[in-house]
């Protein structure tokens, strides 16, 4: 008898075990079903919806979506600027539904939080734009990789333009006519690695062509036109004629330099009274002024090209493909980083 009953608890253990295996199989079924069906999820966090570049990338990223109806949906979040907004949409979205993240750092410091926060989850991870400071967060998890530029490129470009100008057009440059070419820097955040690159590779070009220069002055803009404009107001009224090109991180700072200019009477479109002054980004507002002439020159950093990268570099590997698949971008030594082409632009 006791045989008899031992045997029924076997049979009934081995009928549940076989039935729980063949409900999860049918879950799983049922989640491939689902993915199968329904547009693949995109979280898309900001750094700030207000500046122009990412606003730009942000639009080709809505043109992607209208292209793949069906296939593809981008939630969009605003950090505006600030990391504890940052950090409070991502601890939101930690509770999510999501397949790809793309995030754009407040706090380039804060790449191992934001992998922390998903690897678990095996969610694909790619930070663009504003580079981490360190990759060995990145390298630490296998779904992590990061898009940007290379920035002593855009303050290479930003120096030759400059060149080009001063061995060309020195006698509309060299405002004073002592031979040197004096000038101020309008810089993005301090500690940032973009900024600190895009200005002393400016410097170094324009070094390297044996012209001989001299820093005016240099001051912290932030990316932001409203800053870049305060401060340029300020050093114009100190230094007067003596600030003969402007060398601004950005577009954003490079405009606000140019209305600063504007209400001293420069860079209204007479040669004899314009400052040379050069951004990067080439935006459809910097491209305007350039071809007016109220603007040297900048360096093209293309929106469309880096919303196509981030976006197909997270499908493939949220498909299980290798992240470069299908496409002619390259990983630099680091074998975690997509870094895009600048070009420069002068009208």
């Amino acid at each position: 008898m006791r045989t008899f009953r031992r045997i029924l608890v076997i049979l009934y253990l081995i009928f549940n075990i076989s039935e729980m295996q063949y409900r999860c199989i049918e879950v799983k079924g049922e989640e491939n079903l689902f993915r199968q069906n329904h547009a693949t999820v995109v979280d898309v966090v900001l750094y700030d919806f207000k500046d122009k570049y990412i606003s730009l990338v942000k639009q080709n990223l809505e043109e992607i979506q209208n292209q793949n109806k069906g296939k593809v949906k981008f939630n969009f979040y605003d950090s505006k600027g600030n990391q504890a907004i940052q950090n409070e949409i991502l601890s939101n979205l930690e509770n999510n539904v999501q397949d790809i993240l793309l995030i754009n750092l407040v706090d380039t410091k804060a790449t191992q939080e934001v992998i922390d926060r998903f690897k678990l989850r095996g969610i694909p991870i790619i930070f663009f734009n504003r580079e981490p400071l360190s990759t060995e967060a990145i390298k630490s998890y296998e779904k992590a990789y990061y898009v940007g530029t290379n920035a002593k490129e855009a303050g290479n470009l930003q120096g030759q333009i400059l060149v080009n100008l001063w061995n060309n057009k020195r006698t509309s440059i060299d405002i004073n006519n002592n031979g040197v070419l004096q000038y101020a820097i309008l810089r993005g955040p301090q500690n940032n690695i973009e900024a600190q690159e895009r200005t002393e590779f400016s410097i170094k070009a324009l070094e390297k062509a044996g012209i001989q220069i001299a820093q005016i002055a240099s001051t912290i803009g932030n990316w932001e036109r409203d800053l870049a404009r305060t401060n340029i107001s300020a050093l114009f009224l100190q230094y007067d004629n003596r600030i003969e090109a402007i060398i601004a991180n950005n577009d954003e700072m490079a405009i606000g330099a140019i209305e600063a200019l504007q209400k001293y009477g420069y860079n209204l479109g007479d040669p004899k009274k314009t400052i040379a002054v050069v951004g990067v980004d080439a935006t459809p507002e910097a491209q305007e002024l350039i071809k007016n002439g109220r603007m040297a020159g900048s360096v093209f950093q293309d929106p469309s090209e880096m919303a196509k990268a981030i976006y197909t570099i997270g499908l493939n590997v949220f498909q299980g493909n290798p992240p470069l698949l299908d496409t002619q971008y390259k990983f630099d030594e680091t074998g975690k980083a997509v870094r895009l082409p600048y070009k420069e632009y002068i009208g």
